[in-house]
């Protein structure tokens, strides 16, 4: 069977980082959380579809529900101590639905869509957005138009805008967010730079020059 769905991918950014400097049990018990929260912001007919390592994959036929869901993901994420930013992607486009799984260029050009996006960002297609019964309750911002592999013509695409009143601070080296200064450990000499633990300052201060440092961000 075949139609027209809306589609989100995500994943965590900086799950690598985290993995090498924290071991796979930690980066495991993340994962976890991050499913735990992901069930939770499901929002109208939005269902998770499939895990695969850190990327969830996430269908609803509403492109509104779907937004509405990626907006409570982005939100409770954020709001999580030691925990990693997410990215992810949104289009809306045509699949082939056989088994209980997904087929079609839609779903390929999701992921590319997800993989060019910022850590802490959503972007979506102009399909997706014009798709949206309502899209005036959220604001977008336009990254042009991209080219994907073995899509023949440019896609439009926009970064979803969604402001939080809240400053976090992002661990150089394992990519955790730090809800609140007083739980990181502050750089001795960089008064923006938190870490989350001892051993993430002392691989910076043994290699500055290969972590960009992080400070406070909305």
């Amino acid at each position: 069977m075949e139609q027209k769905i809306a589609i989100l991918m995500a994943d965590l950014s900086g799950y690598t980082a985290l993995t090498e400097i924290h071991g796979a049990s930690s980066a495991a018990d993340l994962v976890d959380k991050y499913v735990e929260i992901v069930e939770k912001c499901l929002v109208g007919d939005s269902q998770l579809k499939e895990r695969t390592g850190d990327e969830v994959m996430i269908v609803s036929s509403s492109p509104d529900l779907l937004l509405a869901t990626a907006d409570m993901i982005m939100k409770n994420t954020t709001r999580q101590e030691y925990f990693l930013q997410v990215h992810g992607g949104l289009h809306y486009g045509q699949v082939l639905i056989r088994n209980n799984s997904y087929f079609g260029s839609a779903i390929n050009i999701t992921a590319r869509i997800a993989a060019k996006a910022s850590p802490g960002t959503f972007w979506c297609s102009g399909d997706f957005i014009n798709a949206l019964a309502d899209n005036t309750t959220t604001k977008f911002h336009s990254k042009q138009k991209y080219r994907f592999k073995n899509v023949s013509e440019e896609m439009e695409i926009a970064e979803v805008l969604n402001v939080y009143d809240q400053t976090v601070f992002i661990d150089p080296v394992c990519r955790m967010l730090i809800q609140e200064y007083s739980a990181g450990i502050q750089h001795p000499q960089m008064k923006h730079s938190y870490f989350c633990s001892h051993t993430c300052l002392d691989i910076f201060n043994n290699n500055p020059d290969a972590y960009v440092a992080t400070g406070g961000l909305n």
